[in-house]
């Protein structure tokens, strides 16, 4: 398919981030310091200490494993291939940040700000998002099996070959988001907002969809075997025609399985 034939997310062109800062180097020692100061700043309510400011650092690798990095600074930061496993993000600035690779299973990024942030092959398997702001982060391949992402914002976002499976979905706002060959398996998305979504191909067996929204949202190819989708709004014959159905999807009333998926 040529590139111009590509479907694009309908945000695609609309935002504009800053320029990055330059790359900061930090030695062993300052990070050290930073740390420091930033533990005695969460565990005393900000009254000491200072907030991490870590924006536009090279982190490449770095262990950040079990740490209290709440409210952190990291926007454009560098964190290739990082160890955040079960770290606590809430409410951290991670715009922009490069997280290629990085490890944030059990990670708590909740109400964290990872709008345009690349985490492209990242691992965030049990990871809480909820309320997190993920606008056009770019998570290509990324795992995500059995996350929280209730009421996340993740807009434009593309999750083209992610693994969601069983994650928590609900109400997350998925307007535009591309979903090319996802697994979304046994995933709940009730109330969410799926709008001009790409579910190309993707994996939905068993998928909860009750009350989603899912006008102008491509289907074609989508698996939706066992699927409920009670409820679901601006869904359409059409759309349904080029997905796949069984006995056990539950659709909205009006709307029947395509006359194919019955002789299989």
């Amino acid at each position: 398919m040529a590139e111009s034939e590509r479907p694009r997310s309908p945000f695609a062109g609309k935002i504009d981030f800053p320029a990055r800062a330059p790359r900061r180097v930090l030695s062993p020692d300052e990070i050290g310091r930073i740390l420091a100061a930033h533990l005695l700043y969460v565990e005393t309510e900000r009254r000491q200490g200072s907030r991490a400011d870590f924006s536009s650092a090279d982190l490449s690798g770095m262990d950040f494993s079990g740490l209290n990095l709440r409210r952190a600074k990291m926007e454009h930061a560098i964190l290739k291939g990082a160890d955040l496993t079960r770290a606590n993000l809430q409410r951290a600035n991670l715009v922009g940040a490069v997280l290629i690779g990085a490890r944030l299973d059990g990670a708590d990024l909740s109400g964290a700000r990872l709008s345009g942030a690349n985490l492209v092959s990242a691992s965030l398997e049990n990871a809480s998002l909820a309320r997190a702001d993920m606008e056009f982060a770019l998570m290509a391949k990324a795992m995500l099996r059995g996350a929280s992402l209730g009421a996340a914002d993740m807009s434009g976002a593309l999750l083209d070959d992610a693994v969601l499976t069983r994650a928590d979905l609900r109400a997350a706002n998925l307007r535009g988001a591309g979903f090319r060959a996802a697994r979304l398996d046994g995933a709940d998305l009730r109330e969410a907002r799926l709008g001009g979504a790409f579910l190309l191909g993707a994996s939905l067996r068993g998928a909860d969809l009750r009350g989603a929204y899912l006008r102008l949202a491509r289907l074609d190819g989508a698996d939706l075997c066992g699927a409920n989708l009670l409820g679901a709004e601006g869904l359409t014959q059409a759309q349904l025609d080029r997905a796949y159905c069984d006995s056990g999807t539950i659709l909205p009333e009006g709307l029947t399985r395509n006359k194919d998926d019955e002789k299989r």
